[in-house]
């Protein structure tokens, strides 16, 4: 297959900078959040790492596209989209719902390519065999909808309190619920990607048994860090994440297949 140089395209608005990358690292979007949360990632991990954050319609330049409200319709599209850059070694990182996105996506390209990632890194997820626990809350009316979002303490108390802002996000909010809130998942063999996972001391939302569960969807290694901080130490915690997964990649780089 040819290589694939860095180019823009929907899905890539960034496409990673460093010229002698050895591995591809594509990073996916917390619910509401957007590729912007990772577009700094480059500078405090190695240099051999070409950054790739993933945006999804709805946000960004794709403020005009529909979001996608099911995981499944939302890694069918991905999938061929993200396909031609596949080419080098590549790996994936998600929290919280991107999580949940770059595991059925490695499902999806093992089953329809054939390939898989190097290494899967899940952060501020419950292993996706676990039912669900909380009540839906992407279907409320939109004033419980808007309590249910500060019970959460995900979205910033400016944003909720703008009423136009908040017409305008909230549907792109809505839809990132249904994608985790009816997400159902299927019996499949394990991945061969080692998984490396993160979560948060004091996450409410994920505890370290439920998210030391994703071992069970792996053949290869697995690593758990807890790093301090709730749900959004990704964000609080940024530096200690960033350290520990700098050496998680330099010996990702170390072995290659």
């Amino acid at each position: 297959m040819m290589k694939t140089s860095p180019a823009v395209n929907e899905w890539l608005p960034f496409p990673a900078l460093q010229t002698k990358a050895r591995l591809r690292l594509f990073c996916f979007p917390y619910a509401g959040g957007n590729a912007l949360a990772y577009r700094s990632w480059a500078a405090s991990l190695p240099l051999s790492v070409g950054v790739w954050p993933v945006q999804i319609p709805g946000r960004g330049r794709r403020l005009d596209e529909p979001p996608f409200d099911r995981l499944r319709t939302l890694v069918q599209a991905m999938g061929p989209a993200l396909r031609p850059y596949l080419d080098e070694p590549f790996a994936f990182f998600g929290h919280s719902m991107g999580a949940l996105i770059a595991f059925e996506l490695a499902r999806h390209l093992r089953k329809e390519y054939g390939i898989e990632p190097r290494q899967l890194f899940i952060s501020g997820r419950r292993a996706p065999s676990l039912p669900p626990v909380e009540r839906p809350i992407y279907d409320l009316p939109e004033p419980e909808f808007l309590s249910a979002l500060r019970e959460l303490n995900g979205t910033p108390k400016e944003v909720l309190d703008h009423a136009e802002l908040m017409e305008f996000m909230s549907p792109v909010l809505r839809a990132d619920f249904a994608i985790c809130e009816t997400y159902e998942y299927s019996d499949d063999r394990p991945l061969g990607s080692p998984i490396t996972v993160f979560c948060g001391t004091q996450d409410g939302e994920v505890s370290r048994e439920q998210i030391a569960l994703w071992r069970e969807q792996t053949t290869s290694g697995f690593r758990l860090h807890m790093l301090p901080g709730d749900h959004f130490f990704l964000n609080t915690a940024q530096g200690l994440l960033l350290r520990a997964l700098s050496e998680e990649l330099q010996q990702l780089i170390g072995h290659p297949k």
